[in-house]
């Protein structure tokens, strides 16, 4: 058992043949590979309340196996969590609460720089408050007078950084505040969250944001799906939605994030099952070439398209259901699955049904080679293969007024709400051209 001192490459293992890691997401990839290249026969145990996306990729895909433990402890009870501008009447009130009923609290300013002076506000809007400022740029010998004090209950707040983020197990602290909460990622929201609420007590949560300052599309994302989750045991839960908002990473580099826009994650998903599969088989050289091969198409509808926890609530198959989707290949094989679906848990939600019409946008744009389908405003744009032709004129006749034609692409006005069949015909109409176009190449090759 030890730190990161056991990757450094001084440190030898004689017959190392299990490798654990705890708190999984706090290590980079060339860390974790570090020890893994020690010998070939290592098995690895990953822990983590909130994965990394590209991890918990790995074992949707199918590279990894995953085992989700969601039972809580006994006589746990949900953390109240509460996403609002940062203000010094709620600040004082919360903290204020909390020492009312014999309680400590968790204040976590991440800026070492600045951080007396949230200490010092601490104390003017809570002057009987006993506040404690900790923070890893402190002595050693400082830093942990200060935590057993505070563990002793002998202040009343502790002003720090990040540096609670894990490990620490104070019963008596279920108040916990973080400032720019909006500067945190999705796993790091939930870890601090998870400093409070340890004992059998009701506990509270409150991210706050400047309010004179707009929030980033993905830190409001972040903050939306933090708020909503109050049950106990979502880290799993929010690790899928980290997924989402962030992408799923480099599973050849060091990347843990990100590089699914470029393709759309049901098609990236797609990708990595049939090399992961192949691979698997002994036929590395195949998988790659159609990896290399697969039409990269960035599908992206203005559309809710997901399967609802209120739908399929077990995780294990609601992730089953998307992989069944995720690999279709025509839309026959698409309608039996929804068939299917349907038999075995009743007809499907709005948000599946935009799921299904987007997995055929997805199948009938890969048939014709497009590079995208994507939502733009008002507008649909059908980013087109510049090497293939496509009769523009046929297709204005064919859908007058209809489109738009801009240098290697397509633009559909959303009208109405018959606006995805007008999508569908849309293809439609430029498969039969394409088709037409292939003919005549090939009539004119003999």
């Amino acid at each position: 058992m030890g730190t990161h001192r056991l990757l450094q490459r001084d440190v030898r293992f004689k017959r190392l043949g299990l490798l654990i890691i705890d708190e999984e997401h706090r290590f980079g990839v060339m860390q974790k590979e570090r020890l893994k290249k020690l010998r070939t026969q290592l098995d690895v145990l990953s822990l983590s309340a909130t994965p990394i996306p590209r991890t918990l990729h790995m074992a949707v895909g199918g590279i990894r196996d995953m085992s989700v433990i969601q039972t809580p402890p006994e006589e746990r009870q949900p953390i109240k969590t509460y996403v609002t501008a940062d203000d010094d009447e709620l600040v004082g009130e919360a903290i204020t609460r909390e020492l009312q009923r014999g309680g400590q609290v968790y204040y976590v300013h991440n800026r070492v720089r600045t951080i007396q002076k949230a200490a010092e506000r601490i104390r003017r809007l809570v002057p009987k408050a006993r506040v404690a400022v900790g923070h890893g740029q402190m002595g050693e010998d400082e830093l942990a007078n200060v935590m057993v004090d505070f563990e002793s209950a002998k202040h009343d707040v502790l002003v720090c950084t990040t540096i609670i983020e894990s490990g620490l197990d104070i019963p008596n602290v279920n108040t916990i505040l973080v400032e720019r909460s909006d500067r945190f990622g999705l796993a790091q929201l939930y870890q601090l969250r998870g400093r409070v609420g340890r004992s059998g007590r009701r506990a509270y949560a409150y991210f706050l944001y400047d309010p004179r300052r707009s929030l980033t599309e993905q830190a409001d994302k972040r903050l939306d799906v933090i708020s909503g989750l109050h049950e106990l045991g979502q880290g799993f839960k929010i690790a899928l939605r980290d997924l989402e908002i962030r992408g799923a990473g480099n599973l050849l580099g060091t990347e843990q994030h990100g590089a699914i826009a470029a393709v759309g994650f049901e098609m990236y998903l797609q990708m990595l099952q049939g090399a992961v599969a192949k691979m698997r088989s002994g036929s590395e050289e195949t998988a790659v070439g159609d990896v290399l091969s697969t039409t990269e198409m960035n599908l992206d509808l203005p559309l809710d398209h997901f399967i609802p926890r209120s739908y399929i609530r077990d995780e294990k198959l609601r992730l089953g259901a998307y992989r069944q989707l995720a690999g279709t290949e025509d839309e026959q094989e698409l309608d039996s699955i929804l068939r299917s679906l349907e038999d075995r848990y009743g007809p499907g939600p709005a948000q599946l049904d935009n799921l299904a019409y987007s997995l055929r946008v997805k199948l009938r744009g890969q048939r014709m080679g497009l590079r995208g389908v994507v939502g733009d405003g008002h507008d649909i744009v059908i980013r087109v293969d510049p090497q293939r032709f496509l009769d523009v004129e046929e297709l204005s006749r064919r859908l007058p007024g209809r489109f738009t034609v801009a240098p290697n692409r397509l633009k559909m006005r959303r009208q109405g709400e018959g606006w995805q069949q007008d999508l569908l015909r849309l293809l439609d109409e430029m498969a039969e051209l394409y088709e037409a176009a292939r003919t005549v190449v090939a009539a004119q090759g003999h």
